[in-house]
């Protein structure tokens, strides 16, 4: 049991905890609402899942073995992330939604591939709760990750939609998609700036 709650603390810090993948989630669910958001929520929470499984499976082995990969993909992915605040800072304060700019569920899927934040999550996860147990125990791990990862990015499309009655005026929308466009600027480069000190 303790076990299990320690897996539950685990997937719920590195998921509740503000990162790209959630900024953009916030960002969405102001701009476009909640049910709009879900598809990429739903597509980061697979990404997710699916990398943790990957690096559990065999890659950290090859991460082991040459520890600048790890750098190397800080530094591209951080560059995407900064894209990305800058896309979000820069964007029309429009109320009406625009289909070409809801987050798509490929994107969500693809952002945790790059996100620094994710891979440092799956990493620590994975020594955590495969070396000092069996597969099995990692396989239920990354059941509870999906599901603690899955309520708590929808938490923050939830959070964002319950909040757009705030930023309905147009200077308000647009202050505070230049404020979450550079705060996703700044976790991108402070992300990057960690894995040269690691």
């Amino acid at each position: 049991m303790s076990l299990i709650f320690a897996m539950i603390s685990f997937s719920f810090v590195m998921s509740i905890t503000p990162g790209p993948v959630n900024m953009i989630i916030l960002s969405s669910g102001i701009n476009y609402g909640a049910r709009k958001t879900l598809p990429y929520v739903f597509g980061a929470t697979i990404g997710f899942t699916l990398l943790l499984l990957f690096i559990g499976f065999g890659f950290s082995k090859f991460i082991r073995a040459y520890p600048f990969f790890l750098t190397y993909l800080a530094i591209t992915g951080s560059l995407y992330i900064i894209y990305m605040g800058y896309k979000i800072a820069s964007s029309k304060p429009e109320i009406k939604v625009s289909k070409v700019n809801i987050p798509k569920f490929y994107q969500g899927f693809l952002l945790q591939w790059i996100n620094p934040k994710a891979w440092i999550a799956c990493v620590s996860g994975a020594s955590i709760f495969l070396s000092t147990t069996s597969i099995d125990s990692f396989l239920l791990f990354a059941i509870i990750y999906f599901i603690v990862c899955y309520i708590s990015l929808g938490a923050w499309a939830i959070l964002g939609d319950k909040i757009s009655h705030l930023l309905k005026d147009h200077t308000r929308l647009r202050l505070f998609n230049l404020i979450m466009g550079l705060l996703l600027i700044l976790t991108a480069g402070y992300l990057c700036v960690c894995q040269f000190n690691s």
